[in-house]
């Protein structure tokens, strides 16, 4: 039989080593095992494996801007948009859609 203090200096010891404390059966230990294994997001392999898609779009981006990458779908998409511009169909500033149209005439605020 261990005494106070050596359950409780074993206790302290799982704690600071990342062990349990308790005695468990192999289900428990299985979700203990499963839950101490380094994140995804931290372990250098996966890191490593999984290119920056966020630094490489800004970097893309930045480069487009510079006139040294050709995007041709976005030029493409603001070509879009300036011809829907100059034919009138770009929607509404707010405050002057339909619904608010529709609220002037009546005499409304």
């Amino acid at each position: 039989m261990a005494t106070p203090y050596a359950r409780r200096m074993a206790a302290l010891s799982a704690r600071i080593f990342g062990e349990v404390s308790k005695p468990t059966d192999q289900k428990s230990m299985k979700v203990v095992k499963m839950l101490s294994v380094q994140p995804a997001n931290k372990n250098p392999e996966f890191v490593r494996y999984y290119p920056k898609y966020e630094e490489l779009r800004a970097l893309h981006l930045s480069l487009r801007r510079f006139g040294i990458i050709r995007d041709d779908l976005a030029e493409f998409k603001v070509h879009l948009g300036r011809a829907r511009t100059g034919r009138g169909k770009k929607p509404p500033a707010k405050g002057e859609g339909k619904r608010a149209m529709k609220a002037k005439r009546k005499g409304g605020s």
